[in-house]
């Protein structure tokens, strides 16, 4: 049994929690308000990521640090340079293996399915913000300083996700209720969608095989599904009238953008809605053996959590 600190106790935080407890491993859950799993083994810190002195002191004698902090979007510049700061501070001093969960906003807009391979070519400022951490993070690892690697995911669903996820309240409860649905975006496009159970699989298995140190990776995710296609699955499986499925323009993104920052910041990302947007993982499942989980069943858990009343454990 080893000690791991989940930094988020978020969406993917809370799962790599369970993934862990499930391998009856130690673990330290921090996020700002002490929250996360009520699990046996498992310790929950009230602490701020961005507090390098505390996270050093939380990292000490553990064999992963696994980076799920999730700050808001339309934060990113401000919050994330003194949160990663920290981070690979704590894991340097600690000497601490430092798995970090990243996204595909690091890739220019895609020609084609998107593959570990890519230069990073971040299209934003914010999206440049997420390069840079990997950057920094992979020269300590060149150093000597540090082990590190990053597991790339698309845009999230599954059990747990909730007002950040294009499939979480503003998708699943409307179709469930009848309502129409819309998207920022072309709800045609395909789409490559990552289930959350599975980029906590991706990252623990990540940290327990010393193949994946020093490079980053996609988690494993199903073949591209259109945004209308995960529409017509989910009420299919519910059971629910069929879907009404739209768009929404970009003129009126930006008029509630005045009143919501998170609308605002749209206009940055809505190029991976507007094409298709489809990721490559065959690399993590040719290495390490996981693959991806069926989009029927992962929708099926889904609907089933949100009949369930969306609980916090899941």
């Amino acid at each position: 049994m080893g000690k791991h600190v989940v930094v988020g106790a978020g969406q993917v935080g809370a799962a790599v929690v369970k993934a862990l407890v499930r391998r009856e491993q130690e673990v330290v859950v921090v996020s700002r308000s002490g929250s996360g799993p009520e699990l046996p083994g498992v310790r929950r810190v009230a602490a701020s990521a961005a507090d390098a002195e505390a996270m050093a002191g939380i990292a000490a004698g553990a064999q992963v640090i696994y980076n799920c902090v999730n700050p808001l979007y339309h934060r990113w510049l401000t919050d994330w340079p003194p949160i990663a700061s920290s981070l690979l501070a704590a894991a340097e001093a600690s000497g601490s293996a430092y798995v970090i969960l990243g996204n595909l906003y690091v890739y220019a807009p895609p020609s084609g399915p998107m593959t570990e391979d890519l230069p990073l070519d971040p299209p934003s400022a914010k999206a440049g913000v997420r390069a840079r951490i990997w950057q920094d993070a992979l020269a300590a690892h060149r150093a000597g300083r540090v082990r590190v690697t990053e597991l790339r995911a698309s845009d999230y669903y599954g059990p747990g996700c909730r007002d950040q996820s294009h499939l979480g309240d503003r998708f699943v409860p409307k179709l469930l209720a009848g309502k129409p649905v819309r998207l920022p975006g072309d709800p045609d496009a395909p789409h490559s969608w990552t289930y959350v159970p599975d980029v906590a699989e991706a990252l623990v298995t990540a940290a327990f095989d010393e193949r994946s140190w020093g490079r980053a990776w996609h988690v494993p995710t199903a073949p591209p599904v259109t945004y209308r296609k995960m529409a017509e699955l989910t009420c299919e499986l519910a059971g629910a009238p069929a879907p009404k499925v739209g768009s929404i323009p970009q003129w009126l993104v930006n008029a509630a953008g005045v009143f919501s920052p998170l609308l605002a910041e749209i206009k940055y990302v809505r190029y991976q809605f507007d094409r298709p947007f489809v990721v490559d993982s065959s690399a993590f499942t040719e290495t390490f053996g996981l693959t991806p989980t069926p989009v029927a069943e992962g929708l099926a858990a889904t609907v089933d959590w949100w009949r369930a009343g969306a609980p916090d454990t899941v």
